[in-house]
Order: C-alpha cells, then sequence, then structure tokens
C-alpha cells in the first residue's frame, strides 16, 4: 500500500540492514573506501540479503556506495534511495516483522525515522505464521513472538511519541482502507493517494513470484482473512493463545473464544519458551553492547532530514511474517531523496 503512493517506494523484504548491524564491527572502518567497497559488495552479492528483489545494478550500486558518506546508515540510505530512483518516488521505506526488535539501532543509524507498526489480531498471526515454509518453530514459540512484539509496541509508543511511531490495526485497514490509509497519510505528512488502496496493481513488479505467501497482495484488498484462526488452529492452541495474550486481546477489541483453558503441562512448556527466548534475548544484548563499545566510526546517516529532506520510514508488518531465526523484523524506512527540507516541517 505504501509503495502505491505516488512519493514512496518501499521493496519487499530486504534481509541486509541488520545483518550489517550486527557485522558493523567485522567491515572497519567505513572511512576507508575499500571497506565500504566490501560491504558493498556483500549487501549485493551476499547469500540471503535479497539485494536481486531490488532489480537495481549490483556493479553501480557498490559503486554508489563507495561514493557515498562514510557511515553505516548512509551506506544502507544509499541502497534504497536507488531504488526509490527506479520508480521515480522521493521517500523510501522497508519492512521487516523483526524490526521491532531494532529500533534502537534503527533511530541511531535514521534518527529522523517514522516507524509503522501493524497491529493483527495475535490467533491470526499465530495461525498463519505456522503456515509458512521458512517457520521452523512450534506454536509456542509463535505465541511468545506475538506477545513479545505487543509488549515492545507499547513501550515504543511511550518512548518515541505520535510523530514518530504510528499503529495502524490490520482489521481496520482491511475493512476500510481508504480511511485508514488517510490517517497514515496524515501521521507521514504526506498527501493521501487513493492508488494506496489497490496495491495489487504494482504487486507482480515488486513482489517476487517466489515470495508464495504474499500471493494474496495481488489481488484486491479483502478481509477474508480476518478470524481465519477459528478453522486454522486446534482448540487447544486457541485456548493456549488467549492464556499467554491475556488483556492484550481486549485491548485491541478481538473477542475470546470460550476455548478451553490449557493444561498444565501446556502452560508449562509455553513458560520454559518463554523464559529460554528472555534468556536468548538477553545474550543478544549482550552481544550488542560490546559492538556498541568497539564501533569503528559513527554510524549515522548522512543522508537523512538534515541533508535531502524529512526521515525514512521504518514499517513492521504483521507478525505472520516473522521470522524468529532472522536477524531482521518489520519497519519501513523512508527519506525523501535530494529534496530540501519543507520549511516549517521539522523533518517530517
Amino acid at each position: 500500500m505504501l509503495h502505491s503512493h505516488h512519493r514512496i517506494a518501499v521493496p519487499a523484504e530486504t534481509r541486509f540492514v541488520i545483518p550489517a548491524w550486527t557485522s558493523r564491527c567485522e567491515f572497519g572502518d567505513l572511512r576507508d573506501g575499500e571497506n565500504r567497497r566490501a560491504l558493498g559488495e556483500w549487501i549485493t552479492t551476499g547469500e540471503g540479503t535479497k539485494f536481486a528483489a531490488l532489480g537495481l545494478d549490483p556493479d553501480r550500486t557498490v559503486e554508489e556506495i563507495v561514493d557515498s558518506p562514510p557511515t553505516l546508515g548512509s551506506v544502507l540510505a544509499t541502497v534504497f534511495r536507488a531504488y526509490a530512483r527506479r520508480f521515480d518516488r522521493v521517500r523510501w521505506g522497508d519492512k521487516r516483522p523483526s524490526y521491532f526488535r531494532y529500533v534502537g539501532p534503527l533511530l541511531r543509524m535514521f534518527p529522523d525515522a517514522q516507524f509503522i507498526h501493524v497491529v493483527r489480531d495475535g490467533r491470526d498471526c499465530v495461525a498463519s505464521l505456522r503456515e509458512m515454509p521458512w517457520y521452523k518453530q512450534d506454536i509456542y514459540h509463535a505465541i511468545c513472538l506475538w506477545r513479545e512484539a505487543i509488549d515492545l509496541g507499547r513501550r515504543y509508543a511511550a518512548e518515541l511519541g505520535p510523530d514518530t511511531y504510528y499503529e495502524l490495526q490490520y482489521e481496520r485497514l482491511v475493512a476500510d482502507p481508504a480511511d485508514e490509509l488517510m490517517r497514515l497519510c496524515a501521521f507521514l505528512g504526506e498527501e493521501y493517494d487513493p492508488a494506496m488502496t489497490e496495491p495489487h496493481r504494482l504487486a507482480r513488479k515488486t513482489v517476487p513470484p517466489s515470495k508464495k505467501w504474499h500471493r494474496r497482495t495481488h489481488g484486491a484488498v479483502d478481509s477474508g482473512r480476518v478470524g481465519s484462526w477459528a478453522r486454522r488452529l486446534e482448540p487447544w492452541e486457541i485456548g493456549l493463545a488467549e492464556a499467554a495474550f491475556g488483556e492484550r486481546l481486549a485491548e485491541y477489541g478481538y473477542e475470546p473464544s470460550g476455548a478451553p483453558r490449557p493444561t498444565r503441562g501446556q502452560l508449562a512448556r509455553l513458560a520454559k519458551v518463554s523464559a529460554h527466548r528472555r534468556m536468548s534475548q538477553t545474550k543478544q544484548r549482550i552481544r550488542e553492547r560490546w559492538r556498541t563499545r568497539n564501533e569503528p566510526n559513527p554510524v549515522v546517516s548522512l543522508l537523512t532530514t538534515e541533508h535531502t529532506g524529512p526521515a525514512p520510514l521504518i514499517v513492521e508488518p504483521p507478525s505472520q511474517s516473522v521470522s524468529t531465526e532472522s536477524p531482521l523484523a518489520s519497519v519501513p524506512l523512508a527519506e525523501r531523496c535530494g529534496e530540501p527540507a519543507r520549511s516549517g516541517h521539522s523533518g517530517r
């Protein structure tokens, strides 16, 4: 939908932003052009980066990266700006469900970024996630994942404020796309574009055929999947999800099903998985503190508001697309490419 706006370019999910972030010390001081070249070559040819889906020339992109300012944020922005140029757009964005864990790093690289968090009924998210061919975890991990995303979203809403963080409810979006997209455009500081309600017109150009789980993007927006958890999950799975999510469902207007309460064994298994995930996340935070202390040079993008116009967008799609094994999650980054900032607009 955002990519259908005549000023905004948002590609299919990329997979190089967070891996580049977590490997920033390994790429060395980016003031050295050869290090920027090495980073550019990894982005354009590395396994799993999904660069090919952007439809950009790898060699030209590497040269643009070499010529970019010597910071990680600038290098990443250079790639997305090139993608925006491909569609004659002046803002760019990116989306990964896992971005919800990396809001801090994203703000360090893009301090004027705007974040869009798409919230969907957790039971639908769990049901969809389990059907993804790349998802290797069980329902306990899927349940924990949605709960973690909602809890972090609450925190970001309080910390970042209404000019930076926007929460969009999936069910409302598909029920009345025009109204919800008008509100979203107001948050972004953009005029509403009616083409946003017909994203399928561009999907064939931007969503690779290999992403079979995104095949519904090739059709008109509809609410056919809302509440589909009732036929896609077993009664015990529904009961476990509702017990784990607690008041979080009600806060978004999602009604309980009346499914049976989970057994003691199921709750014990959920608690064990949750504890294991917390331990893993703590280890990641410790490693991240070490990387931060050893950063070879600044990470902030020099291609954002102060230099070229307003902020990148970072979108967090519904959690059914999240891979707990992937280093990224969900957020579009968008900036105006080479456009002077508008007076009195405070960079947004």
